[in-house]
């Protein structure tokens, strides 16, 4: 198959290029960035942002193969800190990436999926797109929209023979969690006294959670699978309680469970 995943530099994107690529597939992958490359992996240079950038670099691959059987929307980055003092830069960035990159990439396959009759959008959400994360909130923001979107987008385009599927990483070692970008703003480690010991806790949830191979099994899995499920969640039993938890308590009791967790 012909495989394009977005954000292949680290982490997720970079287990998975490996993993399909030893198993047969043609695999593009996008960076920003100069790279060690894996063998057999071809690389893309393109930030997911620019929407005519990112419509060249899927024709680029349509040229060369073809065909674009599955797109592994996988790009993304994180910014922590209380949303009261979330910059607008930092707001933009973290949605036009996580989210609208998300759309340029799947605007522009779309058309090559509908022209075939078949095709696999699998799309990296979190439980954090699902359940509002304290300090984390416009990182939810964006994986809440990407859940939406999805939704939408999976009625609309069945009728073509696409599939859309949802992945939620749970807390995963990778280096996502050091690149994150945290708020230093005294003001608001004053205001909220909590902030430096939660985020400290989601940093070591992060750093001693599951490895990234595991994910890029999963999403080879989907890949293979005639018939996938709508949505997976890869993560530790206690965070997959959590998400069964979100969807059968009443919010409050969730609510109270989740602030608990964070001691807020």
């Amino acid at each position: 198959m012909v495989v394009l995943i977005t954000g292949i530099s680290s982490g997720f994107g970079l287990e998975t290029a490996r993993l399909l690529s030893q198993e047969g597939h043609i695999v593009y992958g996008t960076v920003r960035r100069e790279v060690e490359p894996i063998p057999g992996v071809h690389y893309l240079r393109v930030d997911v942002r620019d929407r005519e950038a990112v419509k060249s670099t899927v024709q680029q691959v349509f040229d060369k193969e073809g065909r674009i059987d599955v797109l592994v929307n996988n790009a993304g980055m994180g910014i922590g800190g209380p949303v009261e003092f979330a910059t607008e830069e930092e707001i933009r960035e973290q949605m036009d990436t996580n989210f609208m990159g998300l759309v340029h990439f799947v605007t522009a396959v779309l058309p090559v999926m509908r022209n075939q009759g078949a095709g696999k959008i699998i799309a990296l959400s979190s439980i954090g797109g699902v359940m509002g994360l304290p300090f984390q909130g416009f990182y939810s923001a964006s994986k809440f929209a990407i859940e939406g979107y999805c939704e939408a987008l999976r009625l609309e385009i069945q009728q073509f023979g696409i599939q859309v599927v949802v992945v939620r990483p749970g807390d995963f070692s990778t280096s996502f969690t050091a690149s994150r970008k945290k708020t230093v703003n005294t003001k608001a480690m004053q205001a909220y006294k909590t902030y430096a010991e939660s985020i400290g806790k989601v940093e070591h949830d992060e750093t001693s959670g599951l490895k990234p191979q595991v994910l890029a099994r999963k999403i080879s899995q989907i890949i293979r699978k005639k018939h996938p499920h709508l949505g997976y969640v890869v993560a530790s039993f206690e965070q997959r309680l959590s998400v069964l938890l979100k969807r059968t308590l009443p919010a409050r009791w969730f609510g109270k469970i989740l602030g608990s967790y964070y001691k807020l």
